[in-house]
């Protein structure tokens, strides 16, 4: 017998795709990290991070192949997601990036969940050269990515 997905994956999925911020914050955890190479972000750090995303790139967009579930209860969902850097990119304490026009690609590659409960209590991709989120940054010409 497989175990089921966690609603909150699919939740959280759904939120994504739609851009649906709210969402999307309603299925991580207050201490929840997305945990990079350079940094840690925050659940503030991470939403805020979400809605920068969506307004600079109002095309983003994500396809995903299966979501496997890891012998050590990890959600492993390998995500193809790219779009057009036609708004401006502002992170708080990041400058603001205007649009380039821009097409960023990043290459295919997985983020690592852990879920507690009914929330996500990490988010970790896994740190391949162009991956998201400093891959975002590298392809529309950022010098020194924040993340």
């Amino acid at each position: 017998m497989t175990n089921p997905i966690p609603a909150v994956i699919l939740r959280y999925i759904e939120g994504l795709k739609t851009h649906d911020v709210e969402q999307i914050a309603s299925t991580v955890a207050e201490e929840m990290g997305f945990v990079t190479p350079v940094k840690t972000m925050t659940k503030p750090q991470f939403v805020a991070f979400i809605g920068a995303l969506y307004t600079g790139f109002p095309d983003w967009h994500y396809e995903h192949d299966p979501i496997e579930i890891r012998r050590d209860g990890i959600i492993a969902v390998r995500w193809y997601q790219g779009g057009h850097h036609t708004g401006t990119l502002a992170l708080p304490g990041f400058g603001s990036v205007a649009a380039t026009g821009k097409k960023v690609q990043i290459p295919p590659h997985y983020f690592f969940y852990k879920v507690a409960g009914d929330l996500i209590t990490e988010i970790r991709p896994d740190p391949v050269p162009g991956g998201a989120p400093r891959g975002i940054f590298e392809q529309i010409g950022v010098a020194i990515p924040p993340l």
